[in-house]
């Protein structure tokens, strides 16, 4: 215990360190309301310090290898940005996106992204530039919905607000095609942290599609792999808008995953999510949603792909704040190898909200003895009138439709892996966005060793077609 508590105030002496040294680099830089909002955050996390597994949202997932780590604040510089060139035009959606916009180590990288014409009035740029320029009503939104005081994470990520992505579409705007944020992190010699922001503004009866994608320069596992992404992102969903937004995780197999999405929906909005995790040592992700008006619509869809000894934890709030809102969620699991995944989701219904219709189903697919998953569906109502439910399934391949398979000439391991491949794609079919969809697909054809004419995207357009009939 002794040695924990140390490792613990070490590592949160180190944070302060790097807070004081980045305090004295921005001085000056930006508006007095953030200086304070920094100071409130890093005054928080040295108040309450990383969670430990004695706390309930934190028990199945230990994050001592983080807090035990000496972190250095991760730099983007000429030699980083070269570093990150060959995985940014890997992962690049090419002519596919709207705009893409690349960030080195949680900074801006100018020369890297693709900047095009967007609506008139729309804005997708670096978040330093728009504290710079003080866009109008950042002061309201920034900070003001991912709460220091509840995430300790969200706490360190705010004291090291300094750039990430600010994406603004205005009332009535209508983007066709998806803006990507492409976020890469490079191999340093010594261990480093990035805490990139982002911010999501889309105002009354707009629409706008937004992809996240967190990727690596490195594929080794020695100290200079070693990283750590801490990122929060904040969505604001105005009236009668729609935002469809895509998180892809894949960073290195050395590297340390965290993140905090909070996402507030307004009257008759739309929020739609689809988080896939493929990548990192240990991956947290906290996914909080509020229906803030009447009528807002929630959907959440996930897809964990992990094996060997990698760690995924997610954590899910729909949070039913008024009447009328439905919400549905689907997050499915393929864990091999050593892998351990976790599933918290919470269906919370205030006492006003009425009418409220959710569904929440979890389920894992369990390809080894020793891969092991921990499932916690949970339901909070206090209203009267309402329609919700919560399931969750775990168990391996189901060996007689292997059987089967094999009696029609598929040899054994072929039919488990596309047993698999069916498994994870009543997710992917549901993946509007082409790049994040394909690269999923590509990923689970290498790791399976399936041909990729053998995917099955088109499950997407049958169903649509069937639908219609």
């Amino acid at each position: 215990m002794t040695q924990l508590m140390d490792e613990t105030t070490t590592s949160t002496s180190t944070h302060r360190t790097n807070f004081d040294r980045f305090a004295r680099q921005v001085n000056g830089d930006g508006p007095a309301w953030l200086d304070d909002l920094r100071r409130r955050g890093i005054a928080r996390f040295e108040r309450v310090g990383f969670p430990s597994r004695r706390q309930e949202d934190w028990r199945h997932t230990n994050v001592d290898p983080i807090a035990g780590t000496h972190f250095e604040l991760a730099t983007s510089d000429t030699r980083s940005a070269a570093a990150a060139a060959e995985p940014a035009g890997r992962f690049s959606f090419g002519d596919d996106a709207a705009c893409e916009l690349v960030f080195v180590n949680g900074r801006f990288s100018l020369q890297l992204s693709r900047i095009a014409d967007l609506p008139r009035g729309a804005r997708a740029g670096s978040l330093a530039d728009a504290l710079v320029t003080g866009v109008d009503g950042l002061e309201h939104h920034l900070g003001r919905h991912a709460d220091v005081e509840h995430n300790p994470f969200v706490a360190l990520n705010t004291g090291f607000i300094a750039d990430g992505a600010f994406v603004h579409v205005p009332r009535g705007a209508v983007i066709e095609r998806p803006i990507h944020l492409l976020f890469v992190s490079t191999p340093s010699a010594e261990p480093a942290v990035a805490h990139p922001r982002v911010l999501v503004v889309v105002e009354d009866a707009a629409q706008a599609t937004v992809v996240e994608s967190y990727v690596g320069a490195g594929t080794g596992t020695g100290a200079g792999a070693v990283y750590f992404t801490n990122a929060v992102t904040e969505i604001l969903t105005g009236k009668d808008a729609l935002v469809d937004h895509y998180k892809l995780q894949q960073e290195g197999l050395a590297a340390y995953h965290v993140a905090t999405m909070q996402v507030q929906v307004g009257r008759s909005g739309t929020f739609v999510s689809h988080n896939a995790s493929i990548g990192s040592k240990l991956t947290r992700n906290d996914l909080n949603v509020i229906m803030a008006g009447d009528g807002a619509t929630a959907t959440l869809n996930g897809l964990v792909l992990i094996g060997g000894e990698q760690h995924c934890d997610n954590h899910t709030l729909l949070h039913h704040e008024k009447p009328n809102c439905p919400s549905h969620e689907l997050y499915k699991h393929v864990l091999s190898g050593k892998a351990t995944g976790v599933f918290k989701g919470q269906i919370f219904v205030q006492k006003d909200a009425q009418k409220t219709d959710s569904k929440q189903n979890s389920k894992t697919l369990l390809l080894s003895d020793d891969a092991y998953m921990n499932s916690q569906p949970a339901l909070e109502i206090y209203a009267d009138d309402v329609k919700c439910t919560h399931g969750s399934t775990t168990g391996p391949v189901d060996e007689e439709q292997v059987f089967y398979m094999r009696t029609r000439g598929v040899g054994l391991d072929a039919a488990r892996h596309l047993m698999t491949y069916a498994f994870a794609a009543d997710i992917t079919r549901r993946i509007k966005v082409e790049p994040v969809r394909r690269r999923l697909e590509k990923y689970m054809a290498a790791q399976h060793g399936l041909p990729l004419d053998l995917r099955i995207a088109d499950l997407g357009a049958h169903d649509e077609a069937v639908t219609n009939l």
